[in-house]
């Protein structure tokens, strides 16, 4: 997979997007978290890189198709950006110290989740209180947060 560098000095980041992904029953907000066995152990939102010369909302796209098997009915961009580093070097990043990424909301409708098996051994879909406990990085946390915010206006 090629994916665009972004150079701070010497230090490659893979460029990449954050997706909350969420269906609405009524006035409630259900978001999917997925299991995550490839690389680490522990539950995330949907993300995953942009490839060379893809836009950021094909990229979306391709990740939630990928990663859950479900169509975006509608997406929504907040101006928050990030990066973090990798815990530990991965075969197949190879010359990636870290990632960037763009926060998304992903709005789908709720069908059949077929998770990617290489990446995921599970899914949930659950209200923000529950993900907040469940995810694993503070970052996917904050900007939970911010898109339940946003979404409850």
């Amino acid at each position: 997979m090629n994916s665009l560098l972004i150079m701070f000095g010497k230090n490659k980041f893979r460029k990449g997007v954050f997706i909350i992904v969420y269906f609405r029953v009524g006035n409630k907000i259900k978001y999917i978290i997925l299991k995550r066995k490839l690389h680490w152990k522990g539950w995330e939102f949907p993300k995953g890189g942009i490839e060379f010369l893809e836009f950021d909302k094909w990229a979306l796209r391709r990740e939630v198709k990928e990663e859950t098997g479900l169509n975006v009915l509608k997406i929504k961009k907040f101006n928050i950006k990030g990066k973090y580093l990798y815990n530990k070097k991965f075969e197949d990043r190879k010359g990636f110290i870290g990632q960037t990424f763009k926060l998304y909301s992903a709005e789908v409708e709720n069908g059949d989740v077929k998770i990617d098996v290489r990446e995921h051994s599970g899914f949930e879909w659950v209200d923000v209180k529950i993900a907040l406990k469940k995810l694993t990085w503070k970052n996917q946390r904050d900007c939970l947060k911010i898109i339940d915010k946003e979404l409850k206006r």
